[in-house]
């Protein structure tokens, strides 16, 4: 898979996602974070309903390499939970960007966005502008 970074979405350093829609987002990890876990075996997501805070872990995902945490870009409550990453947790390899999304949220402060990373900053900081 190519490596990108689309222009649509907004990065948190920790190399996580947001694709903002109203105020609800959905988040996912990044090429990038992918390519550095290695091939994905396990996603441990939390349960709907579940507060998240911006900048802190969420869930946990297991490589080939190690356990990592998940890190939300932005806070609010976890409204959907991708269930066929239990199954198929390799789609975080396969498609971080589509079928590799972690969680749906619904944003308890959309203000936050504002301190997210556009795709080009993003780039810049993984040293690939």
């Amino acid at each position: 898979m190519e490596e990108t970074y689309p222009d649509d979405l907004r990065y948190h350093a920790e190399h996580d996602w947001a694709r903002i829609e109203g105020d609800h987002a959905t988040f996912g990890v990044t090429w990038y974070a992918q390519d550095q876990l290695g091939e994905v075996v396990f996603f441990d997501p939390p349960e709907v309903g579940t507060e998240v805070v911006a900048g802190q872990a969420y869930a946990e995902v297991e490589s080939v390499k190690a356990v990592s945490d998940v890190i939300a870009p932005l806070s609010g409550e976890i409204v959907e939970v991708n269930e066929a990453l239990r199954e198929s947790p390799e789609r975080v390899n396969d498609d971080p960007y589509g079928e590799g999304w972690m969680v749906k949220v619904r944003l308890s402060d959309p203000a936050e966005v504002d301190e997210l990373m556009d795709a080009a900053a993003y780039r810049e900081t993984i040293g690939k502008s």
